[in-house]
């Protein structure tokens, strides 16, 4: 596994840390940062796609996603970790089809998943290391791309939590779409947080070829 800076500290103490933070229900922790919750968010952009696609998500964390996809009847689910801890927990769900592994090298065949997606997994992402991530998220979805991240017009460091080094907001939506010409923006949704000016942003992107 291709050791960063950022995966280094994922997989250590911090990475442990978050996710024991990230233990509560994830609709009402939703709700309580957008407004929305992400059971709702999934139908407004997945309920066109049939159940039984293959689902991949890239930075699963203890599964808070996959299982929320699971409950609204989608069969064939996927994810990617790094951290030991999540993926322990993440396990315990025998549903569920997980692999240790980074988004830089995603044991997969090309155009193995019907759609790949993050959320909140591309801000943590250097700026030099991105398009390698962005590259193997492209190559292993046959059909789809869909993301829900930290939004700014250009990048943008954050601190996080004190971290330097850590975080970056941007528009990952565009830098896919300038990036692989193939693809189609299928939706969009800006969600702006309840107790700040910050935005988040969910895109679902399409392969037109």
């Amino acid at each position: 596994m291709e050791e960063t800076e950022q995966i280094k500290f994922w997989k250590g103490n911090f990475g442990d840390e978050y996710t024991e933070r990230n233990s509560a229900d994830w609709d009402e922790f939703y709700k309580s940062q957008w407004g929305v919750t992400r059971t709702d968010l999934n139908k407004e952009f997945l309920s066109n796609l049939d159940k039984n696609i293959s689902i991949l998500e890239v930075g699963c964390n203890r599964a808070n996603q996959l299982k929320i996809l699971e409950q609204a009847g989608f069969t064939n689910l996927w994810g990617l970790e790094i951290n030991k801890k999540a993926l322990s927990i993440a396990r315990e769900n025998k549903n569920l089809n997980l692999v240790e592994a980074s988004g830089f090298n995603i044991p997969f065949k090309d155009n193995f998943f019907d759609l790949a997606f993050t959320s909140g997994v591309l801000i943590h992402i250097a700026p030099d290391d991105l398009n390698k991530m962005l590259d193997e998220i492209y190559r292993v979805s046959k059909k789809y791309i869909w993301g829900f991240e930290y939004f700014a017009e250009n990048c943008t460091e954050i601190k996080y939590r004190e971290n330097s080094n850590k975080l970056w907001k941007n528009n990952f939506k565009q830098l896919f779409l300038d990036r692989f010409p193939d693809l189609k923006l299928v939706h969009v949704r800006k969600c702006p947080y309840i107790e700040n000016d910050n935005v988040d942003e969910m895109y679902l992107l399409e392969k037109v070829n």
